[in-house]
């Protein structure tokens, strides 16, 4: 159970969120929400060999929303004191008394909500000292150096650390608590030769200390990819099949849940409208989500509103199965609340059976993209166009690095064109996909 100082005293969470509940009864509320959370951490980072940054934090907040029938408002807080909960919550009764009435404000449907909270295992705290963190941070910049000569500076290795306690409860009788923590190692650094300076970087994240990649491991990946960089250059503008790394291809299915989620349809400004039951990639897609999953770094057992999560497609046989709801989007829709205020759960896209190799066997030549700059994506149409690096393939194999290019195409074409997913998943992320081969798409250099 979480507990915070309140009036000289500990309270639980839970009491905290029991208790603004009745305040807002108090003044008036015909319903009302509240979601609270404190956490906890701890974030080193060394640049080479000293120590730059020691970061604890400890924070809390408190959301409150109120319902004056179909009126709303809402108020945050992160003073606990009696009188700062009151503060908030009468804050919240003000704007709802001002703000016009729409018939699709409420809590969400009391038979949606989770009848019980499994334990997802998502709590494994990581006792770690500031000098057991700077020495970790240490040997993963360390390892990063001794890899090659051509690793000149760093941008810098950390260790971080961090757990929070998350409560939401609303008038109808939900509450649910979430304990939770996430870790991880990071490293960043430069290589330079006689053709310039390139950087590049490598994480590694999990719930579990245990599961963290060792810091050499990291380091020395960093370095790896930093020096592969160097010697980067333009190509000529074509249109080739690229290759989305596992770590940024998991932006193409971002942009597909900005399409198909509540304000986005409801607006009438995405270009999915109306793609409900349409084919929108090959048969060989599937698409979903699996919040239910042990130490998943997306998992929930309960949304934002408190409904039950399960594990739901989003793309079945390349076909659109359902958008994704809360339960106001849900109401201006005429739909139901598909368990995603808040966002997705560890959304996930089918492996296939090649591993990153394969993929670049099967592509023979094109563009391999490690690396995406800028936002250049039109929610409304479909256009596509960002900055990229990454490196050129010719016959299944990476020839050369090259950078200063932009890939451009439509969302849609490029979904439809989605040859084959990787093995090579990334788990790091709530979004969960390996490597993605799209058909064809146009490359824009010098």
């Amino acid at each position: 159970m979480g507990t915070i100082t309140a009036n000289r005293r500990d309270v639980s969470a839970e009491d905290v969120a029991a208790q603004v509940l009745e305040m807002a009864r108090r003044h008036g509320a015909t319903a009302a929400e509240v979601d609270t959370g404190t956490g906890r951490g701890l974030a080193v980072t060394v640049r080479k060999g000293e120590v730059e940054t020691v970061e604890h934090h400890r924070d809390k907040n408190l959301s409150v929303t109120v319902y004056f029938g179909t009126r709303c408002g809402s108020s945050s807080t992160s003073d606990f004191r009696t009188e700062g909960l009151e503060e908030a919550v009468r804050a919240a009764c003000t704007i709802a008394r001002f703000t016009a009435e729409d018939p699709c404000n409420g809590l969400a449907d009391p038979a949606q909500l989770a009848p019980i909270v499994p334990d997802l295992d998502l709590y494994h705290p990581w006792v770690l000292t500031v000098d057991d963190a700077i020495a970790l941070a240490k040997r993963c910049e360390q390892a990063a150096f001794a890899v090659d000569g051509r690793i000149v500076n760093s941008e810098g290795a950390s260790a971080t650390t961090h757990e929070s306690f998350d409560v939401y409860a609303n008038s109808n009788g939900f509450i649910g608590t979430v304990r939770s923590t996430r870790h991880g190692l990071s490293c960043a650094v430069i290589g330079e030769d006689e053709s310039g300076m390139q950087r590049d970087y490598e994480y590694t994240s999990s719930r579990v200390p245990a599961d963290l990649l060792a810091p050499e491991a990291v380091g020395a990946a960093a370095a790896r990819r930093t020096v592969r960089r160097l010697g980067a250059r333009q190509i000529k503008t074509c249109q080739v099949p690229v290759l989305y790394e596992a770590q940024v291809a998991k932006s193409l299915l971002s942009h597909l849940v900005s399409a198909v989620s509540g304000p986005s349809l409801y607006r009438r400004s995405s270009f999915l409208l109306d793609s409900l039951g349409q084919t929108l990639f090959p048969s060989h897609i599937h698409i979903y989500e699996d919040p239910l999953l042990k130490r998943g770094m997306g998992s929930a057992a309960f949304d934002g509103e408190g409904v039950a999560t399960a594990r739901r497609d989003l793309i079945t046989g390349g076909v659109l199965a359902r958008y994704c709801l809360d339960s106001y989007a849900a109401r201006r829709l005429n739909l139901v609340t598909t368990a995603n205020a808040g966002g997705v759960h560890n959304l996930t896209i089918e492996p296939g059976r090649e591993d990153l190799d394969g993929l670049l066997k099967r592509m023979g030549r094109g563009l391999f993209v490690t690396e995406l700059i800028g936002f250049g994506v039109n929610g409304v149409t479909g256009d596509y166009s960002r900055g990229a690096a990454g490196f050129w393939v010719e016959d299944g194999a990476l020839a050369y690095p090259v950078e200063e290019i932009t890939i451009a195409g439509n969302l849609r074409d490029m979904y439809k064109g989605l040859v084959a997913v990787g093995c090579d998943t990334d788990v790091r992320h709530n979004t969960r996909t390996g490597s993605l081969l799209v058909e064809r798409m146009t490359v824009a250099g010098g």
